[in-house]
């Protein structure tokens, strides 16, 4: 896609109270079940676990994923503490919260041990990060051998009339300002060719990459290497 849009970087921290309130209560209902869902088909078999939530926001898919998989220990994990705020009271509603841990920490800088964790997962962190590198370098380095990773994140339109109208199909009904995130959103996400190249860079050429929706691409597979 290099003849399309081209990516335009949005602030990787959304630590703005407005910003917080508008993404905790808009409508993902739909959204972050099948993220979910798709997380527990990826992780069939997978019973107690370390896991890790990259970009947790508001945590409501760790507070979903608690009902579907009680013995996992997870660690929420967001950089904004804004979210982190609406994420603990998320998790006051949620069936099994002491299975949660919220965990303040740039993704790029993650506080856990070398080859700790079962299971890392995200939706949608990667459009906020610049340097993709380093987010890839440390989830290596805190997954185990064979750790699962399932990141689910936007993909780039070709032009910013698609973005616009994916924005009014899918986001017609949330506030100006959350149109006005998910807009800035779709043109700094990356495109399926760019985040195979930054796996490829990363050596994690073992996981798959592929879109799913008309503004989804998903990123999964075990790390085979140290």
């Amino acid at each position: 896609m290099s003849d399309g849009l081209h990516r335009q970087a949005e602030p990787e921290i959304m630590d703005e109270i407005e910003e917080a309130q508008a993404y905790a209560v808009a409508d993902f209902d739909a959204e972050n079940a099948a993220f979910v869902d798709r997380l527990c088909e990826l992780s069939k078999g997978l019973d107690a676990c370390i896991a890790l939530d990259l970009g947790t926001g508001p945590a409501d898919i760790p507070a979903r994923l608690a009902t579907q998989k009680p013995r996992w220990r997870t660690w929420a994990a967001d950089a904004s503490w804004p979210m982190l705020i609406h994420g603990k009271e998320s998790l006051g509603h949620a069936r099994d919260r002491q299975s949660i841990g919220l965990l303040q920490a740039d993704a790029k800088r993650i506080p856990m041990r070398t080859r700790s964790v079962d299971v890392v997962f995200s939706n949608s962190i990667l459009h906020h990060i610049n340097d993709t590198a380093t987010l890839w370098n440390e989830i290596k380095r805190v997954a185990k051998p064979g750790a699962l990773v399932f990141l689910r994140d936007l993909t780039r339109p070709h032009c910013a009339s698609d973005a616009l109208d994916i924005v009014r199909i899918h986001a017609g009904k949330e506030s100006k300002l959350l149109q006005q995130e998910f807009y800035r959103s779709l043109l700094s996400a990356y495109t399926v060719e760019e985040v195979e190249n930054q796996l490829q860079s990363a050596r994690l050429d073992t996981l798959k990459v592929k879109q799913v929706t008309n503004r989804h691409l998903d990123i999964w597979g075990r790390i085979t290497r140290a």
